[in-house]
């Protein structure tokens, strides 16, 4: 598959003007992406800029639907064939991914601050990447930032690095060495060597997709995973409900009323009642 990636780069890195899946600027998805979205998924959300909403689900089995991981990233590529197959790849990889095909939609998207790191072409449509990059930084955002870009110049590297950029990642690449860039940037960013976390007894690999309580494998959901990642990346910080719904749902979803609370309880069950406390009109937090 790698070497299929590095062929589709190679080739969509000589072809200029590619077409966009969609005139908005926001792409569904889920593999394989189709311009026919779902109706839920054609309407506007005013937290997101009015961008059409997507989502970031993958069949595992019987229609059973479920998010792959709390590491939620931003790739911004308007070659459908470069955005179709890494966001594909990112997803099997474990993250979630929202894919925008312009400057513009990007600029909107990302004002949210809800991503752990961006993927960043430069030759993009309505405002170029580096431009986008510069506004980034000036707003004070210091969300993670990889460029990806055919633009092999050493001058060109150096100047995405200067702006703000922390990776600058040639097309075409292996996917391989994006996924390991990507986590890395993702690592250095919250301050860890390694990307395994956990409190006293208990561990979680996001990598190997596997908890452990006092060495032994526990079996949790996707929804029940990605709060504990989510809870376990900022130890002793009060969460809100709205903060952890962010990390299970993507862009359009429809969320329970008490959808949240209902996983924390089942995730309680198992790793067991005091890890994970609840701040009265606040939120959650993880304690050692």
């Amino acid at each position: 598959m790698h070497k299929v990636f590095q062929q589709i780069g190679a080739a969509a890195s000589r072809f200029q003007g590619g077409s966009t899946l969609a005139a908005h600027g926001i792409v569904h998805t889920q593999a394989p992406v189709t311009p026919d979205l779902p109706s839920f998924a054609r309407r506007e959300d005013a937290a997101y800029a009015g961008l059409l909403a997507g989502r970031r689900w993958v069949d595992l089995h019987a229609g059973r639907f479920v998010r792959l991981s709390t590491m939620r990233v931003l790739l911004i590529e308007d070659d459908a064939m470069i955005g179709r197959a890494a966001g594909r790849g990112l997803r099997q990889a474990g993250f979630a991914v929202d894919w925008v095909t312009d400057g513009a939609g990007g600029e909107a998207a990302s004002a949210n601050g809800v991503y752990d790191a961006v993927i960043l072409d430069l030759g993009l449509p309505r405002l170029d990447g580096m431009a986008l990059l510069k506004s980034l930084r000036a707003r004070q955002d210091r969300v993670p930032v990889l460029i990806i870009s055919a633009r092999d110049a050493v001058s060109d590297r150096i100047a995405g690095l200067n702006a703000g950029a922390d990776d600058y990642l040639l097309k075409p690449f292996d996917l391989d060495e994006l996924v390991a860039r990507l986590r890395a940037l993702i690592r250095r960013h919250a301050g860890a060597a390694s990307g395994v976390m956990g409190v006293g007894a208990l561990s979680l690999d996001p990598v190997g997709r596997t908890v452990t309580l006092d060495g032994r494998e526990l079996s949790l959901t996707a929804k029940e995973f990605a709060l504990l990642e989510t809870l376990l990346r900022r130890p002793g910080a009060v969460l809100s409900r709205e903060r952890l719904e962010e990390s299970i749902y993507g862009w359009g979803e429809e969320v329970g009323s008490n959808a949240v609370e209902v996983h924390l309880h089942n995730l309680r069950r198992k790793i067991g009642p005091t890890l994970i406390r609840n701040v009265r009109g606040v939120g959650y937090k993880i304690v050692g």
